[in-house]
């Protein structure tokens, strides 16, 4: 028998009202909702604050906090948010609640029970990352064209290890790719000018919220 709801909680690390910074949904006005804990540790983490700590909050307190803000957009990240085993029933709440719902996810844990509704925003890691080893490729069969798979890069060796596989597994026909440069490694303009020299059929994307704020937290 599973439990109510109301017994239900997640560690959580923080709620925020911003504007979504990556993905198709760039730009929208969105609450974040940043679970606790992650089981990889990619050398470029910018959350690596959100690996620990965080408080224990009940599933209907979550929803409090998020009406509060009285947006429309939801975004459940971590860390790895898939780690809590909560996070499933915290998102068909949110989707029953009338929320437009993304989730962000490392691509390293199954998201085949991930509630229909919620866009799945899904990384592929790259071996910059260190964790390459960790992706679950098992997910690409799962996705759909209203998810997204992405891509951040350290270096050119990423960028042709991408390219290849964007090519040998067709990841261009199962639903948008996003390629991002890691920050202080990779010059935006220099991946910007290799998309454009080989035409990939990819979305280019910067951290929307980080041209605007730097890293301030709970932006």
């Amino acid at each position: 028998m599973e439990p109510s709801p109301r017994a239900l909680s997640l560690k959580i690390s923080e709620i925020f009202l911003s504007l979504q910074g990556e993905s198709s949904r760039v730009g929208l006005p969105t609450v974040f909702v940043r679970l606790t804990g992650c089981p990889l540790r990619c050398v470029w983490c910018d959350t690596a604050y959100a690996f620990s700590g965080g408080q224990t909050v009940t599933l209907p307190q979550v929803l409090e906090q998020v009406a509060g803000h009285a947006v429309h957009h939801v975004c459940v990240t971590g860390g790895e948010p898939l780690a809590q085993a909560a996070c499933l029933p915290l998102l068909a709440a949110l989707c029953d609640a009338g929320y437009s719902v993304s989730l962000e996810t490392s691509g390293a844990l199954d998201i085949g029970k991930v509630d229909a509704r919620v866009q799945r925003v899904v990384d592929v890691k790259a071996p910059g990352s260190g964790e390459s080893d960790r992706n679950r490729w098992q997910n690409l069969a799962l996705l759909t064209p209203r998810d997204e798979l992405k891509f951040v890069l350290k270096n050119r060796a990423d960028y042709e290890w991408a390219r290849q596989l964007i090519a040998e597994r067709q990841l261009a026909a199962i639903c948008p790719l996003l390629f991002s440069p890691v920050e202080g490694e990779l010059p935006a303009t220099t991946l910007a000018d290799w998309l454009l020299a080989d035409h990939l059929p990819v979305r280019f994307q910067l951290q929307l919220h980080k041209v605007l704020w730097g890293k301030l937290r709970g932006r």
